[in-house]
């Protein structure tokens, strides 16, 4: 979220407090559906059919579509909800089981919201409850990803502790920073497919170089001596080590890293980040 560095310490005890008070709005986990039981592993299949039938090879989402046919989404989403690797760790038992799930439960229940408010223009319209009183002394985007409460395991969290406190802090990969999905045009473009534990390298590495081969997240401009980057490198920059330019010309593809390397004390500028949804109907 836009500035959300310069003000993350204030925040932190608002949101501390809020929460433990239970103010929050508790998105309802679809009833309507039941959870597969219980196997010796977690099947992904349900989110892989939803991702294939309503998202494009651009990212873009045909929510109008899903609205009408969902069923793949509501089973996963009581799946999630049911287990998790915290509350099952035996059905996950390698890292790549673990953060596979942690991924795909994040652009789940990100794509659940959005379809149980829309249409929107814009996640950052998501406000119910609490987070309306509140939203003038909040970052833009907290009444989504900070009081819309979901269900992970049987432990209701919300969406920014699920990146921060689980996959940011127990996984130190950044790679996930182009695979988790905020449903918005400025995000890393949602893939069609579900991540899967025994394709996970792959997966990442393909959406990493997706994201780093588009101007948009990373364009070297050398006659101004300037490198204009997403803004997900600063808010973030303490994950890609031992410094953002350093990271990216690691990741990146031969004719980028040439240029990059070029352009190694070139000044560092973010750009405005898209909050539009990555609506298919947008177009």
């Amino acid at each position: 979220m836009t500035g959300e560095r310069s003000r993350s310490r204030v925040l932190s005890w608002l949101v501390a407090t809020l929460l433990a008070a239970a103010a929050c709005t508790t998105v309802p986990v679809p009833q309507s559906v039941r959870a597969p039981a219980p196997t010796d592993g977690f099947d992904h299949a349900d989110l892989d059919e939803f991702l294939r039938k309503h998202v494009d090879g651009s990212g873009r989402v045909d929510y109008a579509g899903a609205l009408r046919d969902r069923k793949s989404l509501r089973r996963y989403v009581a799946a999630i909800a049911a287990s998790s690797p915290d509350s099952d760790p035996a059905r996950f038992p390698k890292k790549a089981d673990r953060l596979a799930y942690w991924i795909n439960a994040y652009n789940a229940w990100t794509l659940h919201l959005v379809l149980e408010h829309y249409p929107v223009g814009s996640v950052h319209e998501i406000k119910d409850g609490l987070a309306r009183a509140v939203g003038p002394v909040t970052p833009n985007g907290a009444g989504f990803f900070f009081f819309q409460r979901i269900l992970l395991g049987g432990k209701r969290t919300s969406l920014y502790a699920l990146e921060n406190s689980v996959v940011r802090r127990r996984f130190a990969e950044p790679r996930i920073h182009f695979a988790l999905n905020c449903a918005s045009v400025g995000c890393p473009r949602l893939p069609p497919e579900a991540f899967r534990p025994d394709d996970l390298e792959e997966q990442l590495a393909r959406e990493t170089a997706r994201f780093l081969g588009e101007h948009r997240n990373v364009e070297v401009d050398a006659q101004a001596r300037t490198l204009h980057l997403s803004a997900i490198f600063e808010w973030y920059a303490d994950d890609f080590q031992p410094s953002i330019p350093e990271w990216i010309t690691d990741a990146a593809a031969p004719g980028l890293r040439a240029a990059l390397t070029d352009c190694a004390d070139c000044a560092l500028r973010s750009r405005p980040y898209d909050w539009r949804l990555n609506d298919q109907a947008a177009d």
